[in-house]
């Protein structure tokens, strides 16, 4: 039987192993999972167990983080041929993904009538922030089972707020989300605007810093463009898929949403450009790929 400070944890990207150090740093015993043989390395430098299967993560522990990219995968894990519930033993499954809000609900629900609990976490942050604990955790499912895994949330964050039952996580995550990705995108804008001002990059910053402009993306992501220094805290392809998934959301209940149709054809011809695999800040470059030239002068015009 897993002991009752053990965890398990499914997907150890930028996120997945921003986790892994908080729930470490609270004295759980990590074991994690990943497709990739150079992540599970990561965790065993970091003091984690690497399993080698879904099923060794299940016997390890019976609470299981999930940090894995798409609703897809999260139920590949959960339900698939050799995933979690491959074996007995399972208690709760923490979901941490943005995902799809109905297939969430009905997994919720699948779960429970197994006595399982099953938590959405989404984080708002980026794997920096999660890593320092300042994430802030949006989350869904029945207030008993947060009880119970109590003492995992608050290792993840302090900042939890409870937006309703399974599937509120998902649509919280989606819809906060859809603000700070559309800042990202402003702000990047902006900077290019006054670029081609004559205004300078750093200059620009600090006017918007110091003015009603500011914003959490600001903040976070301006030095980021500033310096040109994309090294992903998050990932521009991970933005896309949740936009894609805020307007398929909305095109279901009747709702156009066309700023952030604008965003995704920006992070489309971004990703399209290589740009997928780096941090968001750097949508910057595809709206400098935007740059048009100057009209052509005319040669018979004098000047006045």
């Amino acid at each position: 039987m897993a002991a009752d400070n053990s965890i398990g944890i499914v997907g150890l990207g930028l996120v997945g192993m921003a986790l892994a150090r908080r729930l470490m740093a609270a004295g759980f015993q990590v074991t994690g999972f990943d497709l990739r043989e150079e992540a599970r390395a990561a965790l065993t430098a970091q003091g984690g167990r690497a399993a080698s299967s879904l099923v060794e993560v299940a016997n390890a522990a019976s609470c299981t983080v999930l940090a894995v990219f798409h609703t897809d995968d999260v139920l590949k894990v959960v339900e698939g041929p050799a995933g979690l519930l491959s074996i007995f033993g399972v208690r709760s499954i923490i979901d941490c993904s943005t995902g799809t809000p109905h297939e969430l609900e009905a997994l919720a629900a699948r779960l429970g009538a197994r006595g399982i609990t099953f938590i959405e976490a989404p984080l708002s942050g980026s794997s920096q922030q999660i890593a320092a604990g300042e994430a802030t955790l949006l989350l869904g499912g029945e207030a008993g089972g947060l009880q119970a895994c109590e003492s995992v949330l608050s290792a993840i964050s302090g900042k939890r707020i409870h937006v309703g039952g399974a599937g509120m996580g998902a649509k919280a995550k989606l819809a906060t989300n859809l603000v700070l990705g559309l800042n990202r995108a402003a702000l990047a804008e902006g900077m290019v605007f006054a670029e081609s001002l004559g205004i300078r990059p750093e200059q620009f910053l600090a006017l918007v810093l110091a003015s009603p402009a500011t914003s959490g993306a600001a903040e976070a992501k301006g030095r980021m463009m500033v310096e040109e220094d994309f090294a992903p805290q998050s990932r521009i392809h991970q933005h896309l898929k949740d936009v894609n998934l805020m307007i398929q959301g909305a095109a279901a209940e009747g709702q156009k949403l066309p700023l952030s149709e604008t965003h995704a054809a920006l992070l489309r011809a971004a990703v399209a450009a290589g740009d997928g695999e780096l941090d968001n800040a750097a949508i910057i470059r595809e709206l400098r790929r935007r740059k048009t030239a100057p009209p052509p002068t005319d040669p018979n015009q004098t000047s006045p």
